[in-house]
């Protein structure tokens, strides 16, 4: 899907930051610094920055499938590059994995982390299940070959890779890890899709505020016995107010 010519530098930065922090891990002396830039339960205690430098912190243990995985971030990487542009491409990335660091942070507090919490959301896994989304948002129709062998329409990837993701978790109990990686996969379909726009970010912020009011007006009925009314008349010919 990329034009011909070389790739872009800011691929090359991607994919050789996450091989180098991957590299870090096993030296004593930087070891620490890339533990600090991961995303762990120390983000609860004030270690904001995790929440955006965790996925360019490279994940894994030491075997050649750190090669495999550099090379389809780097395939996803640039097309996504070329497709979107410079400032739309990291701000899909930096956005997505945000939010879905930040999704999985609220499960964790809630007692969803498991064991191991943010396990699954590491490094260049979430960097390739973000781009591969905006990939399938962007170019539904293209045919990519699932384990080199099966095609498959690019569209259908995203539903896949929430299936593997699913199974990460059944193995880890990391329910944290895996709604991040939903969310953040979610996130970069909107972003790509186009439905990031402010009016229709206006909207969905309308309808959780919504549904928020609602939850806790059915909280307070059930916790105090109070009829709350929630709206005059018979409630048909009565607009809502939070839906512009």
């Amino acid at each position: 899907m990329a034009p011909p010519g070389p790739p872009p530098s800011d691929v090359i930065a991607l994919v050789a930051v996450v091989f180098v922090t991957f590299s870090m891990q096993f030296f004593d002396a930087t070891r620490t610094l890339v533990a600090a830039l991961r995303l762990t339960p120390l983000v609860f205690a004030g270690w904001l920055w995790q929440l955006v430098t965790y996925p360019f912190a490279g994940a894994g243990g030491a075997s050649l499938w750190i090669l495999l995985e550099l090379l389809i971030l780097f395939w996803f990487a640039r097309d996504v590059f070329w497709a979107l542009g410079r400032r739309r491409f990291w701000r899909t990335l930096v956005v997505s994995t945000t939010v879905g660091a930040v999704a999985a942070c609220l499960i964790a507090l809630l007692g969803g982390g498991g064991l191991a919490p943010f396990v699954l959301m590491q490094g260049q896994r979430m960097l390739i299940a973000v781009l591969i989304a905006a990939f399938a948002t962007r170019f539904g129709d293209a045919t990519i070959l699932l384990f080199f062998v099966l095609p498959i329409q690019a569209r259908w990837f995203i539903g896949i890779e929430i299936a593997f993701a699913f199974i990460g978790f059944l193995g880890s109990r990391d329910f944290a890890g895996f709604v991040g990686i939903c969310v953040a996969i979610g996130v970069a379909w909107l972003m790509v899709s186009g439905g990031g726009s402010g009016r229709d970010l206006h909207r969905l912020r309308k309808r959780a505020e919504q549904r928020l009011l609602e939850w806790r007006l059915k909280r307070m009925r059930r916790s105090r016995g109070f009829d709350v009314i929630e709206g005059g008349g018979n409630g048909r010919d009565r607009k809502d107010p939070w839906i512009n």
